[in-house]
C-alpha cells in the first residue's frame, strides 16, 4: 500500500504523545512493507519567529492554501492510496482534505477534541467542560476564552471550528476517523461527526519488551506527563501530603508550568522530581516501578502512558474519567479512584500497595491487557482495515 503520513508536530520543547503515535505507526507501516512518504511541518518554526510566528500560525490554522497546493503537488509526484494525517495544527490545516478530493482516500486520527474544542482538550476552570460540543458551536470557548485563558487567541481557532462545520469538511472531505477509544468515538459523534466514519483502534506498544521480575521491582510509585492541572498533578501530591512521610517515594517524570508550586508542596516528602528524560529512560523508570498513577482532571482520548505502563507489566492507577476506566480493570490490571479528589487517589493506591499480593495479581493482569489488545501485530491489523474502509467509502464518493 502506498501512503502520505502527514502530520504537524508539536514544539520540540513540550513532549507529545501525538509526535509519538505519528513515528511509532510510520515506523509500523515501513516494517510491513508499506511505501510510506512523510509530508510534516512543525511548530518550531513559528516559535523561532517570535511575535510574526504566533500571527503566522493564527492565521493558518482554519486554512491555509499553501499546504494545500503543497499536499496536491506531493500526491501528484507520488500517487498514494491513503493520506493519513494525524494532526494539521496549526500550519497544516484542514484544507488539505478539501485539496485531495478523490485523489486518494482520506484518514484523519482524534488525538484530541480540536475539532469541535478551540481548547483541543474540553475542560475549563479545572473542570470538564463539553459546551462547544454539546452545542454544536465554538460560541463557549470564544466567551470564554478557554484557549490560553485568552479571547484574541481563541479567536481564530473558533472561527476555524465554524468554518469547517459550515464547510461539512467533517462529513464530506475524511472517509475514515479513527478515534482511540469507544468513549471518545460516541462524544465525536454526538458533536457531529458521522458515527459510521469513526474507527476505534487504540494506541499501542512497539516491540515485544521483557518484564522485570516482580521481586527485583524497586519500591517506588511513578507519574508521567506534564505537569499541568489537567493532568490532576496538584491533587496526586494532596493525597501523598495526606499520606505523609510513611508514603513509598514517588517519581514524577515530565516538566511544566506546576514544577514550582510541586516542588514546594513536596517538602519533606518521598518524592522526587525527574524532569524531562527521553522516551527511552521514562519507559525504563516506568518498567522497573511498582504502580503508575495518571490522575486526569480532563477527558483523555486514551492515555498513551497506560499501554506503555501494560507492556512493561506495570499497574496503573486512574482517576474514573473518560475512556481511563474502559482502559483499566479494578483489581485486575489496575485502580481506578474518582478524578480531582484527592482523598479517593489516596484511599485507593494506599490499599493496593498495602497489599503486596494484589499489587503483583494486578501487574500480571496489565502484562496480559497488553498481550491482548495493544501489541503491535493487533494494532496494525486494525490500522489496515481501516485504510481499506476508507478506500471503498473513497471509491463511492
Amino acid at each position: 500500500m502506498r501512503l502520505i503520513l502527514g502530520h504537524n508536530f508539536y514544539n520540540s520543547n513540550i513532549p507529545s504523545g501525538e509526535n509519538q503515535v505519528f513515528e511509532i505507526e510510520n515506523d509500523l507501516l515501513i516494517k510491513n512493507g508499506n511505501t510510506v512518504e512523510n509530508f510534516t511541518r512543525s511548530s518550531d518554526e513559528l516559535t523561532a519567529k517570535g511575535w510574526v510566528g504566533t500571527i503566522q500560525g493564527a492565521l493558518s490554522s482554519a486554512w491555509n492554501p499553501w499546504m494545500a497546493k503543497s499536499i496536491l503537488n506531493k500526491i501528484s509526484d507520488f500517487q498514494p492510496d491513503i493520506v493519513h494525517f494525524h494532526n494539521t495544527f496549526p500550519l497544516i490545516s484542514p484544507s488539505v482534505f478539501h485539496a485531495i478530493g478523490k485523489r486518494s482516500a482520506r484518514v484523519l486520527t482524534l488525538h484530541n477534541y480540536r475539532l469541535f474544542c478551540p481548547a483541543a482538550i474540553p475542560m475549563r476552570n479545572g473542570k470538564v467542560c463539553t459546551k462547544c460540543l454539546d452545542k454544536h458551536s465554538p460560541l463557549p470557548a470564544m466567551i470564554h476564552g478557554c484557549y490560553r485563558n485568552s479571547r484574541i487567541a481563541t479567536l481564530p481557532l473558533s472561527v476555524g471550528v465554524g468554518l469547517h462545520r459550515i464547510l461539512d469538511t467533517w462529513k464530506n472531505e475524511v472517509d475514515a476517523f479513527i478515534a482511540l477509544s469507544n468513549f471518545q468515538r460516541e462524544l465525536m459523534a454526538s458533536a457531529g461527526l458521522p458515527r459510521e466514519k469513526i474507527h476505534v483502534k487504540p494506541n499501542f506498544y512497539p516491540g515485544n519488551p521483557v518484564v522485570i521480575p516482580w521481586v527485583e521491582r524497586e519500591n517506588y510509585v511513578i507519574f508521567a506527563g506534564r505537569l499541568t492541572a489537567e493532568k490532576g498533578v496538584i491533587n496526586l501530591l494532596r493525597a501523598w501530603q495526606a499520606w505523609g512521610p510513611a508514603a513509598p517515594e514517588l517519581r514524577l517524570v515530565g516538566d511544566g508550568e506546576l514544577r514550582s508550586e510541586l516542588e514546594n508542596m513536596a517538602i519533606g516528602l518521598p518524592i522526587r522530581f525527574l524532569g524531562r528524560l527521553t522516551p527511552k529512560e521514562t519507559q525504563a523508570q516506568i518498567a522497573s516501578s511498582r504502580l503508575l498513577v495518571l490522575a486526569s482532571e480532563c477527558l483523555e482520548t486514551f492515555g498513551l502512558v497506560v499501554v506503555e505502563a501494560f507492556a512493561h507489566g506495570t499497574p496503573v492507577a486512574v482517576s474514573n474519567l473518560g475512556p481511563l476506566p474502559s482502559i483499566v480493570e479494578h483489581g485486575q490490571n489496575g485502580f481506578i479512584f474518582e478524578p480531582s479528589d484527592p482523598v479517593s487517589l489516596l484511599c485507593e493506591v494506599r490499599a493496593a500497595w498495602e497489599r503486596p499480593k494484589l499489587l503483583e495479581h494486578a501487574a500480571q493482569g496489565a502484562r496480559r491487557a497488553f498481550e491482548d489488545k495493544y501489541t503491535e501485530e493487533a494494532n496494525y491489523a486494525s490500522l489496515i482495515d481501516i485504510y481499506k474502509q476508507a478506500m471503498e467509502v473513497s471509491r463511492d464518493r
